[in-house]
């Protein structure tokens, strides 16, 4: 990818925008950043830039489009948008943050000891991607490989690479572990991971896509370049994501081998029963065939966890991964903040932040995962969610139903006469709420089913400030 001296616009900035700036400046490109946001607003992301890298903020002006040679569009822009329409009508190249983070990747000279470039590892689905990554990583790092992780995760793969080549200026990499969305995956080009997986696709992001068939036309995209040497892993109960492996993997004259994990049937991959998660594979790539752990041994707990460390042990067997390294990292990994978080056991209940549970079949795998009474707090921002999808589990596992945010009156349409239900203006009146209906051996648990941002800067910021209010409950 030639880079040096040419005017290259950063189309977002936040963690990708900034990654994307520096690391194209850092290259010799000529850097703008424009954002529809005041600079105040912006102040921690630009202050983490390179001096050369040029700021239009609060705005797109006239003519900013003039003398661009390519732009990097951040994952929450819209591609749909005018001055993105009208840049594609006069011919400049368009591609996403993760197109650049593999192009610059696969262009570099990283290499391994042994002289094989960096693999590259990506996972999507709706939801599980970032546990699921981050596991990934664990189980290879205690395999003695090095890599490096970011995307979606929270860490810009730009500033993971960058960050990476400053400190060696010849990485001696393994594998690079990335988080992809389907935001992402709309704006690659010739993007190409060695091993992918799909983790499931059920219903998200419909404020954008307005379909099932657009969203999953976006996670197809993770093995759109795959082809013979590559490998793809599919939950194979996941009703949708087969549906995506019939209709657009299957038609590639070229394509990846695929395998699977399950946890309701044996399959050629990684798959439960009675208990035992075990290891089942037959390709070209090895063959094995042997028990890998019991379920109660692994440290992450309920049903989503258990889909999640089957994926992430699949992907590092396939990767090359030694079992013993796989296993140990399946008993020592604690999990990640903000999903399933227990946050304090006060006066007998336990209290959860599950805020990174920002759609509804996030919610209903949180749910399934508790046989104690629950108080749910939920809503936020809608995305277009079918709430109506929760009402067999509130109705039998839900005792009271707390709403904030957008959302909370349409919420309460589908599911207000399930339980009790009452309204909260904040988050805090929302656990003072909880509180007083609370009884001993309760759960009281934040999963919001919605987005963050009509209330908090993002559903970190809300799970830290549901922490915060839990953790000075006297």
């Amino acid at each position: 990818m030639e880079i040096r001296d040419k005017n290259i616009l950063v189309f977002g900035l936040a963690e990708s925008g900034v990654g994307a700036s520096n690391l194209l400046a850092s290259f010799g490109a000529k850097v703008t950043v424009t954002d529809s946001k005041p600079k105040e607003v912006l102040m921690k992301y630009v202050e983490r830039l390179l001096p050369s890298v040029r700021l239009s903020l609060g705005g797109h002006p006239e003519g900013i489009l003039q003398g661009v040679d390519m732009i990097v569009l951040s994952p929450g822009v819209p591609p749909d948008i005018q001055l993105l329409k009208k840049a594609m009508e006069i011919g400049i190249r368009i591609i996403g943050e993760l197109e650049l983070a593999y192009q610059i990747a696969a262009s570099s000279k990283w290499q391994v000891a042994s002289g094989k470039p960096t693999k590259f590892l990506a996972i999507t689905g709706t939801n599980g991607k970032s546990t699921t990554t981050t596991l990934l990583n664990e189980m290879l790092n205690k395999g003695g490989f090095r890599t490096i992780l970011g995307g979606n995760i929270g860490n810009a793969l730009t500033e993971e690479i960058l960050n990476s080549s400053l400190v060696t200026r010849q990485s001696l990499l393994d594998f690079i572990v990335a988080e992809v969305s389907s935001f992402q995956l709309e704006a690659i080009e010739t993007f190409r991971p060695d091993g992918a997986s799909i983790l499931n696709i059920t219903p998200d992001h419909m404020d954008r896509y307005h379909s099932m068939e657009k969203y999953k036309d976006a996670k197809a995209q993770i093995f759109a370049n795959q082809r013979e040497g590559d490998f793809l892993l599919l939950n194979a109960d996941d009703l949708e994501t087969m549906k995506v492996e019939s209709e657009k993997l299957k038609v590639k004259s070229e394509r990846p081998e695929a395998f699977y994990f399950s946890r309701k049937k044996e399959v050629n991959g990684i798959y439960f029963k009675d208990g035992v998660i075990y290891s089942n594979f037959r390709s070209s790539l090895f063959t094995l065939h042997s028990q890998l752990i019991h379920a109660d041994e692994v440290n992450i707990k309920g049903v989503h966890n258990l889909e999640n460390a089957m994926a992430a042990s699949a992907m590092a067997l396939l990767a090359g991964c030694p079992a013993e390294a796989v296993v140990t990292a399946l008993k020592d990994f604690e999990g990640l903040e903000h999903r399933l978080e227990l946050v304090r056991e006060f006066e007998g209940v336990d209290y959860i932040n599950d805020s990174k549970g920002t759609n509804v079949d996030a919610v209903v795998k949180s749910l399934e995962s508790f046989s104690m009474p629950i108080i749910l707090i939920a809503g936020g921002r809608d995305k277009d969610g079918d709430f109506s999808l929760l009402s067999s589990l509130v109705k039998r596992r839900v005792k009271k139903l707390v709403l904030i945010g957008e959302a909370k009156g349409k919420i309460k349409e589908f599911l207000g006469g399930l339980t009790e239900t009452m309204f909260a203006d904040n988050l805090e009146e929302a656990v003072m709420i909880s509180r007083k209906s609370a009884s001993k051996g309760d759960v009281v648990l934040l999963s919001p089913a919605c987005a963050s941002f009509d209330m908090f800067r993002d559903y970190k910021d809300r799970g830290e400030q549901f922490k915060k209010i839990v953790k000075g409950l006297s």
